[in-house]
């Protein structure tokens, strides 16, 4: 069980502030409710789901051990970012239903074009941080 004052921090902890606009993929009944709660009440509207089509700030991929390639769906993702955006990959935590090692995220995100940046627990589930790097800038 996931303590009152945990669920208030799930935006922050996730970086995520009003206005932003957050997509959110793969969900099914065991995604934590609470946190993607405290999203919509920090962000101010609701998660778009996988049939928008506009430029996203963050997109939240629930993922889990039976959901296919990680690669792919990493891949399907950066076209939807904006140039400063992020995703979280969220999977289970060890010992539950679907976890995902962290070596399996950390090897799938360069393919796609991501770097992973940081490791959060979000009670149940952990979620891994990934953004796409800068191009390096022309000196001259």
């Amino acid at each position: 069980m996931v303590a009152a004052a945990d669920a208030q921090n799930y935006a922050q902890k996730l970086g995520i502030i009003h206005g932003m606009v957050v997509q959110e993929l793969g969900w099914d009944e065991d995604t934590n409710d609470d946190l993607r709660a405290d999203i919509e009440e920090v962000i101010g509207s609701e998660l778009l789901d996988e049939d928008s089509d506009e430029v996203m700030d963050v997109v939240l991929l629930w993922w889990r051990d039976d959901d296919g390639d990680l690669v792919d769906a990493l891949m399907e993702v950066t076209g939807l970012l904006s140039d400063e955006g992020f995703v979280w990959v969220l999977t289970p935590k060890t010992g539950n239903p679907g976890h995902v090692d962290p070596s399996e995220i950390a090897e799938s995100a360069p393919p796609a074009g991501f770097t992973q940046t940081s490791a959060i627990n979000l009670g149940d589930w952990a979620g891994s941080r990934l953004v796409q790097p800068k191009a390096p800038s022309k000196q001259r």
